[in-house]
């Protein structure tokens, strides 16, 4: 009896799967550099840094067509079942919330060359504090997606809430800039617009942790109380 699926195709298939989670992984080095990058612009008031970040997203929106591509072509050639196909579906989406996260280190970069035109309002502590836990969020929800490891997921998850209490309390800091004198209304409110993409691109890695969950559990925890994840 023949074998209906011969060994050098099983391997193709294999290597296609093991293509697909290293562009990914990839993909995620990238976005997290530049994060990195796009806060240290802010921080260190270097607008050709930001200029750079800005640049590079062209390189996250290539990775983003051409790992959108492979998924695709994946599907119809070899119409995965099972653990596969949630491996590739999640891959899908993974790498959506990837090309948004870069989109966010853009946005940062923008308001990082209208602020470092003027005097500094205040030192920036909390803004590279949101980032440091965002970027490790990403880091550590793609090591989850790459090890099937929920608990990691779950983890990453649980951090979200550290995010959006420091952003609620630049928020809160920024308001009493802004009530006690008016001039800074226009740089306060561009660092709040930094620490909601900050906020922004935690809401993406959470995102991945909850998709990684599915992949392994084939359980869907979006819109779900965390307590009961």
């Amino acid at each position: 009896m023949n074998d209906p699926q011969p060994r050098h195709t099983i391997r193709q298939y294999e290597e296609e799967l093991r293509g697909l989670r290293t562009s990914l992984l990839k993909m995620g080095g990238l976005v997290e550099r530049q994060i990195a990058d796009a806060v240290d612009s802010l921080v260190n008031r270097d607008s050709n840094e930001a200029r750079e970040v800005i640049a590079r997203d062209a390189e996250v929106n290539r990775m983003d067509v051409d790992i959108d591509a492979m998924c695709l072509r994946i599907l119809a050639l070899r119409a995965p079942a099972a653990s596969d196909l949630r491996f590739i579906t999640t891959g899908l989406k993974i790498n959506y919330d990837l090309e948004r996260i870069g989109d966010m280190a853009v946005n940062i970069c923008e308001r990082a060359l209208e602020l470092n035109e003027e005097p500094i309002l205040k030192p920036y502590i909390d803004i590279p504090r949101m980032a440091s836990i965002a970027e490790s969020m990403v880091k550590d929800s793609l090591d989850a997606f790459v090890r099937g490891d929920c608990d990691l997921a779950q983890q990453v998850i649980e951090r979200d809430d550290e995010v959006d209490q420091l952003n609620g309390q630049i928020f809160r800091e920024l308001l009493t800039y802004m009530a006690e004198d008016p001039h800074t209304i226009g740089r306060a409110t561009r660092i709040l617009f930094i620490s909601k993409y900050l906020e922004r691109i935690a809401d993406h890695a959470t995102n991945i942790g909850e998709m990684v969950v599915f992949m392994v559990k084939g359980k869907t925890i979006r819109h779900m109380d965390k307590s009961k994840k």
